[in-house]
């Protein structure tokens, strides 16, 4: 159940990324829901390899490449995708950090959500 919950905010949240910044468009809450699954896909299974490759220049940029592999993720999906696009580099590192930011505050709600409903059934 958390899984799908989580799913359908993220999808959400593509739709508000799309809304505050001009650079990533979405067409619809369909093409929506389908980005987050390729973003999600894309980030269980190429990004671990990407982190891994780029390591040493991970660290000789502190950290900040990382940075660099989110927005090629989010660039990824959109070139996937027929109604999800991003306008450039820098438009999908802009949208990959707004995503980022609305997937932790969607994390840290459902992990209260979710503790909250398993300690009240216990």
């Amino acid at each position: 159940m958390k899984i799908l919950v989580r799913w359908l905010l993220l999808a959400a949240s593509l739709l508000l990324v799309a809304q505050v910044y001009p650079g990533v468009q979405v067409g619809s809450f369909g093409a929506a829901l389908l980005a987050a699954l390729v973003l999600g896909l894309l980030n269980a299974l190429l990004r671990p390899l990407l982190v891994l490759l780029t390591l040493p220049v991970t660290l000789l940029t502190l950290g900040l490449f990382l940075f660099v592999i989110n927005a090629l993720m989010f660039y990824g999906a959109a070139g996937l995708l027929d109604g999800f696009s991003v306008g450039g580099f820098g438009a999908a590192l802009i949208g990959s950090l707004i995503y980022s930011v609305c997937g932790l505050v969607i994390d840290a709600a459902l992990e209260r959500l979710f503790s909250r409903s398993n300690s009240i059934n216990s």
